[in-house]
């Protein structure tokens, strides 16, 4: 089966993109989630051009468990570690003791999250190119 690592990394460009039109129309729990998954599917592009499967939406596990040679340090871990805590928290109500998420997040974090996705994507492009 073709590798489809252009493709993953292609919709991981894409949603980042994404995460900075919702935080500037501030829709920070979507900008925060899409950062997320940004980040998830640069990874996933790697794994793919590593010939090896990635499973899970964690962003630190992924990262943690990347084949050789790709290797992450600490700070790239940390950056997946605060991103894993949008996947849920962005979209479910349920997470929260009264409210929706776009009550609960806020500017500084959605900037947050973009940077770190972004850190993660170049991360990932300049082991893919």
């Amino acid at each position: 089966m073709p590798s489809r690592a252009k493709d993953w990394l292609r919709q991981a460009q894409h949603d980042l993109e994404h995460a900075r039109h919702s935080l500037e129309g501030g829709d920070y729990e979507w900008a925060c989630f899409a950062a997320q998954q940004a980040a998830e599917k640069a990874l996933k592009a790697l794994y793919q051009k590593a010939g090896a499967e990635a499973w899970g939406h964690s962003v630190y596990a992924l990262l943690e468990s990347l084949p050789e040679p790709f290797a992450a340090d600490q700070a790239l871990e940390e950056s997946g570690k605060e991103l894993d805590k949008h996947y849920i928290p962005a979209r479910y109500p349920n997470s929260y003791p009264q409210g929706s998420p776009h009550e609960y997040y806020t500017r500084a974090e959605a900037e947050r999250a973009a940077a770190q996705a972004e850190r993660v994507l170049r991360f990932c492009e300049s082991h893919l190119s």
